[in-house]
């Protein structure tokens, strides 16, 4: 028997000695304001705890050792410190996604009351431990800080009030009680009568499965079934563009990759249920897997019924090779990005359950509600009506919760056993299973003349897309139709493949495609800049593309901002001993031929109460408040009274939440939704409009499918711009990133930096350190402390300069910001290196030599 205290109260513990506090926290206590994060690698802190006045990492500690323990969670924090760095937080703009802010504040109530007047540097050493992917962390440097200040001060904290209106810093919808874990995600959740479920991947990248036993994993206490792909009722293979996602290997069948699923069970306890998968036993034929993206083009078919360089996309403007032979100066290389992992804190967790109606409501973390939706219909055969999702905002997604990834298989456990059903990754299932970042593989060749004007540009760009397509083709067509970045190149030839293999998947990932390229491209125009001699910064604003001009792709943009975002860097990057300078540019919305859409629903509960309906998925980037704020700023309603929600029943069909598009889609939905609700305010109150619904949408149909050539192209209705300087001390370390961007219109000062320093961060990342290398179809690791995520002391300052250039057709002028933040940043990087030693490199991660 083991007796402690937690939060104040005496426990007795008499269970599993090697159990750990989080499981019993989590588990058996429902205490679910501390995170599991990284499934006991001890490596993203989220589930720290005070224990005896320490801050330790739950997910670690044993239950054997707590005998005498005094253990606290944020629950049992005095409430005045609990309250005051939990809203010093929300003011400074420290929770985005908010998945990781318990485990900070926990870790800021034991710092401060050992060292009530941190300094920064102490702050960065205190919070080592922690890992944020949102944030970049200056902003929860800045609330520790204030949270100190006005507790050694004895002072009250309020949370900042606004009028919610565009332009002004409202806080982060819900942020206070996500701050504090008392706003539930998915594994949070817990519902009587519930099982819990665990998958049994293929143990190869490419094996025929012969036979699936699972006699003894059903003899295991608990189990209640265990279900194989012959159990499922309607369609066993899906996709988001391509159907080519297997939901489950079926005997007879090859595996894809090794986070193919064989089967499924569900049992009483997640403890249980993986301890049968483990039981599962699999025959297997091992196939050689086809794992080098060049040997696939032509090699052995992932796919039988397709080849595995299934699409590529061209571009072709005049004569690129004879206006390359005629350039005074050329630059031309091959570069190689790496395959990243989105590392978001929050992995993948799904809750289904029946409802009265033969039908089913599946909690979702997922990008697009209404596509989990209709992926879960087929692999049912219902009727889309039938499923329900409602969306439970997420910790964090960058891309990586776009694809079906275990939606289908708990919606399928759920209504075929028509009890309800919980199913959560582990950290390393998680890195095993879901699309990553594409390594791109890049010969590109730029020319210009004496004068330093661009004249040509040659790009043959491959991509690995791994076994399944994911938006994969998508990537790739960034990656062509951004290959100029933010200049004016007359001539162009661009092709890029998107090639299968038995790797891990790849597929939506922030910057998606635009990043990779921009890496390339950059890189050679600081080569011709130091063979001529030309100024870097004036060589970039000479060719700056402005309004009327075309992007790679033949489009004429208008809206331009990328001038102004050289002017704002200009000061910082010639005052710099050592920097590197890069530009970019970001479409918003899908486009390429495909409609953008979005519709909205403003329910009038009472004249206190407001429901904004929409379908845009919340995963930190403050989607939410951007709807919000504009139905505050057309109607001057107060955004007190305003509660979002993000629910398939609401019948408002919505898109994946990606590609830079959610702001100016539901801003202009909620623009509509408001016209015939500011009427009815002219000649009465919110009072009198109670029980009213107002809809509205906005839909871009006419964007057109690259190389179209019977009329004026239009790939995408809007573009975001940036430039961004790395700067160097004298050792060749980086000692400040100063990242302009030009947002149109700044919704949200305080996010809209956030945003960024979130970007910035994660471009360094890429930039510096980040990888996950795969060997002949498997991992090198999976684990999350080696995917080298850079950490609060290792990032360096960060500045952002805000630019509003107006854009043609965003709300109020708004352009998307949520990836560009890191598209310029391994391009900087890589030229401030450059600049420093004259070494040119080419592969990512950057080696320093």
């Amino acid at each position: 028997m083991i007796t402690f205290k937690l939060n104040d109260t005496i426990q007795t513990y008499a269970g599993d000695p090697e159990k750990t506090l989080l499981s019993y926290l989590r588990l058996d206590k429902h205490i679910t304001s501390v995170k599991d994060g990284c499934s006991g690698q001890a490596v993203c802190g989220a589930c720290t705890v005070e224990i005896d006045g320490k801050a330790k990492l739950a997910c670690v500690i044993k239950m054997k050792t707590l005998e005498g323990a005094e253990v606290f969670t944020p629950e049992g924090f005095p409430e005045y410190v609990k309250d005051t760095i939990a809203k010093a937080f929300v003011n400074k703009g420290a929770v985005q996604c908010g998945f990781c802010s318990p485990g900070f504040i926990a870790r800021t109530k034991v710092l401060l009351q050992d060292n009530p007047n941190p300094t920064i540097e102490e702050i960065q050493k205190a919070i080592k431990p922690h890992l944020c992917r949102c944030t970049g962390y200056k902003k929860i440097e800045d609330a520790i800080l204030h949270a100190a200040e006005t507790i050694n001060n004895n002072e009250s904290l309020e949370i900042t009030r606004t009028s919610g209106k565009i332009g002004v810093s409202q806080p982060k919808y819900d942020a206070y009680k996500t701050a504090l874990g008392e706003r539930p995600f998915v594994d949070d959740m817990f519902f009587d009568g519930m099982l819990f479920a665990a998958l049994k991947f293929s143990d190869y990248p490419k094996a025929k499965v012969l036979k699936i036993d699972t006699s003894e994993a059903e003899k295991l206490d608990g189990v209640t079934r265990i279900f194989t792909a012959g159990d499922i009722p309607a369609d066993k293979i899906i996709g988001l563009i391509y159907k080519d996602w297997h939901v489950m290997i079926e005997e007879g069948q090859n595996t894809h990759f090794i986070g193919d699923v064989i089967a499924g069970v569900v049992a009483c306890s997640d403890e249980a249920a993986r301890a049968a998968a483990k039981l599962i036993k699999v025959d297997y034929e091992v196939l050689e897997p086809v794992t080098d993206v060049f040997k696939a083009i032509d090699g052995a078919r992932v796919h039988p019924e397709k080849p595995n360089h299934f699409n590529t996309t061209q571009f072709t403007l005049g004569n690129a090779d004879e206006a390359l032979k005629k350039s005074k100066y050329t630059s031309k290389g091959h570069y190689e990005t790496q395959r990243i992992e989105h590392a978001f804190l929050e992995k993948e967790s799904a809750i289904a359950r029946p409802d009265t109606n033969g039908g089913l409501e599946l909690f979702s973390q997922s990008q697009g509600v209404y596509e989990d939706r209709r992926q879960i219909a087929l692999i049912l055969g219902l009727p889309e009506e039938k499923v329900r999702v409602t969306l439970v905002p997420n910790g964090g997604g960058f891309g990586g919760k776009e694809d079906l990834s275990i939606q289908g298989h708990t919606a399928l456990f759920a209504y075929l056993l028509n009890k309800p059903v919980k199913l959560t990754l582990t950290r390393e299932e998680s890195i095993r299973l879901h699309p990553k970042r594409h390594p791109v593989f890049m010969d590109i060749e730029i020319g210009a003349d004496e004068n330093g004007k661009l004249t040509a540009l040659k790009l043959r760009a491959v991509g690995d897309t791994g076994a399944y397509a994911s938006v994969g083709t998508k990537v790739m067509e960034r990656v062509a139709g951004h290959a100029a970045g933010g200049y004016f190149i007359p001539e162009i030839d661009i092709e890029a493949k998107t090639v299968y293999t038995n790797n891990i998947p790849c597929g939506a990932m922030r910057g998606f495609g635009a990043n990779q390229v921009a890496f390339a491209l950059e890189s050679c125009i600081d080569e011709i800049c130091k063979k001529a001699g030309f100024d870097r910064w004036k060589f970039r604003y000479e060719n700056a593309l402005v309004d009327g001009l075309r992007t790679s792709t033949g489009q004429k943009v208008f809206g331009v901002g990328i001038r102004a975002c050289l002017d704002a860097v200009k000061e910082d990057f010639y005052n710099a001993k050592y920097a590197g300078l890069a530009c970019a540019i970001k479409n918003s919305g899908v486009g390429n031929g495909m409609i953008d859409e979005s519709k909205v629903k403003i329910e009038i509960i009472s004249e206190n109460h407001i429901r904004l309906h929409h379908g845009w998925t919340e995963m930190g980037q403050g989607v939410h408040n951007m709807a919000l704020q504009t139905l505050c700023e057309e109607t001057s309603v107060s955004p007190d009274i305003i509660e979002v929600i993000v629910d398939t029943e609401a019948q408002i069909k919505t898109g994946m939440t990606t590609s830079s598009r959610a702001t100016a889609l539901v801003g202009l939905a909620v623009i509509n939704a408001a016209k015939a609700m500011k009427e009815d305010l002219q000649t009465g109150s919110l009072k009198d409009l109670a029980g009213k619904t107002y809809e509205g949408q906005f839909v871009c149909d006419w964007t057109t499918k690259p190389g179209v050539t019977d009329r004026e192209p239009v790939i995408h209705y809007s573009y975001g711009y940036a430039a961004q300087v790395c700067i160097l001390d004298d050792m060749g370390n980086i000692s400040k990133m100063i990242a302009a961007h030009d947002a149109g219109k700044i919704m949200n000062p305080m996010l809209f930096e956030g945003q960024i320093h979130g970007g910035v961060h994660m471009g360094l990342g890429y930039a510096l350190s980040e990888d996950l290398p795969m060997k002949d179809g498997y991992l090198v690791s999976d684990k999350m402390r080696d995917l080298q995520i850079l950490r609060a002391h290792e990032t360096p300052e960060i500045i952002v300069k805000g630019v509003e250039v107006t854009d043609p057709v965003g709300p109020y002028g708004a352009k998307g910001i949520g990836e560009i933040g890191l598209v310029p940043t391994a391009g900087a990087v890589a030229n401030a290196f450059y600049a420093f030693d004259g070494i040119k490199r080419t592969k990512l991660p950057l080696k320093r030599k």
